[in-house]
């Protein structure tokens, strides 16, 4: 198991790459199955999620279609509990099957706003598919159809994830060591 030294903090190994490419593949299968015939819109969340997005969008086979909205609720290690909507959705959301891309739900606070706002733009259903979710850390209901991996309530980087801004690049997920 290796570590990184990212800024003041250190970080060990926690899930290989080669095991986040399996579950990326297994959840696209089951994006692949439950929306065949829908042309779902992807809405990957920026900046966190572009290499999962990247990952998943090459494993769907079904016809389909990609964009970005970029939302920042993180600052440092820990949630600043204010969502901005710094980059905004262009797409015509009408009658279209959503599919939100988000790189880690930890409290479900960012992916309700964004379901609330969504849904204001008339789509013909909401999906959420995320990377990690960390089950213990939940404080709304959700209904998270697709996740790759559930992890519990550490601070972790790499594969998208960052420590302020750093760290995105690494291939595995890092935990920070206490």
């Amino acid at each position: 198991m290796s570590t990184v030294r990212i800024l003041d903090k250190t970080f060990r190994t926690s899930i290989p790459e080669s095991e986040i490419l399996q579950r990326v593949k297994a959840v696209a299968e089951r994006i692949n199955h439950d929306m065949a015939g829908k042309n779902p819109l992807l809405l990957a969340v920026l900046n966190g999620s572009f290499i999962f997005a990247a990952d998943l969008i090459r494993e769907i086979t079904i016809p389909s279609e990609i964009s970005f909205v970029k939302l920042a609720s993180y600052e440092g290690t820990s949630s600043t509990g204010k969502i901005k909507e710094v980059l905004g959705i262009n797409e015509d959301l009408t009658g279209r099957t959503v599919i939100i891309v988000e790189d880690i739900v930890d409290t479900g606070r960012t992916m309700q706003r964004m379901i609330e706002s969504l849904g204001t733009r008339n789509p013909a259903s909401i999906h959420i598919c995320t990377l990690l979710v960390k089950p213990d850390k939940l404080e709304v209901d959700l209904n998270i159809e697709y996740a790759a991996l559930e992890i519990p309530n550490d601070f972790i980087v790499g594969y998208g994830l960052d420590y302020d801004q750093q760290g995105r690049n690494l291939r595995d997920i890092y935990t920070i060591v206490e």
